[in-house]
């Protein structure tokens, strides 16, 4: 007899499969994240289709099959409605999804990540955010999703000679894990300019200071640097990866 394991997810991604199966990719509390078949989820009587949607907390059931864990159960925790009347939210879950997908490879229980997850979804679904707010929740999810992985930039001490950073002239460089000195980039010669202020904000960012972050007003620039070196260091940790 088949061993039901239940549990409870986020789904992030869905494909369709044959004509009225699709597989979700689910990232779950106990088992983190898992492929799973929903076999007849597409057609109208489906009683699992209730359950089953992008973005979705759901608690789920499945079995262990031949070649794939098949759903047997599904039931709706939250469906986070404000997201899905927002472009900007949805957009920022798209891009979490995809960040997952691409760095989370194996299967592994990470309750860090569930709880970002969680606290993420949650920010993403509050009744009223801005502009500012939206950017902040996707960076503040990027950076302590990073470093749970292991990638925490260095912004206290230079990466290559380890000495204190002085707020003047520092560099971000990827391949050297965090900011670097002047001295030390005229030696690599590696890495973009990063200013002081965007180097508090992170360090805001990684200690999860959301309200206080949610007071600053961040300049235009910084906000620049900010998306600069995000994308840079997430190409080099996808490199890393590949």
């Amino acid at each position: 007899m088949a061993i039901h394991y239940p549990t409870k997810g986020f789904i992030f991604k869905k494909n369709d499969f044959w004509e009225a199966d699709r597989i979700f990719t689910i990232f779950t509390k106990d088992f983190g994240k898992l492929e799973i078949l929903a076999r007849a989820i597409r057609k109208i009587k489906s009683k699992l289709r209730g359950g089953m949607e992008l973005f979705y907390l759901t608690d789920i059931e499945f079995i262990q099959g031949k070649t794939y864990k098949t759903l047997t159960d599904a039931s709706l925790i939250e469906n986070f409605p404000n997201l899905r009347k927002d472009l900007k939210r949805l957009k920022i879950a798209y891009e979490i999804s995809e960040i997952l997908d691409n760095l989370i490879k194996g299967q592994e229980e990470d309750e860090k990540v569930w709880d970002l997850l969680k606290e993420t979804f949650q920010r993403l679904n509050s009744l009223s955010l801005s502009i500012k707010e939206c950017w902040l929740i996707y960076y503040y999810f990027l950076w302590n999703f990073l470093s749970i992985l292991g990638y925490q930039p260095e912004l206290n001490f230079c990466s290559i000679c380890q000495k204190k950073l002085i707020p003047k002239n520092l560099y971000f460089d990827p391949k050297e894990g965090g900011v670097i000195c002047f001295n030390c980039f005229k030696k690599v010669k590696d890495g973009k300019k990063i200013e002081p202020d965007v180097i508090k904000i992170l360090r805001l960012i990684l200690e999860k200071k959301m309200n206080f972050l949610k007071k600053l007003k961040i300049k235009k620039t910084y906000q620049k640097t900010i998306k600069d070196i995000s994308e840079n260091y997430l190409s080099f940790v996808k490199k890393g990866q590949s």
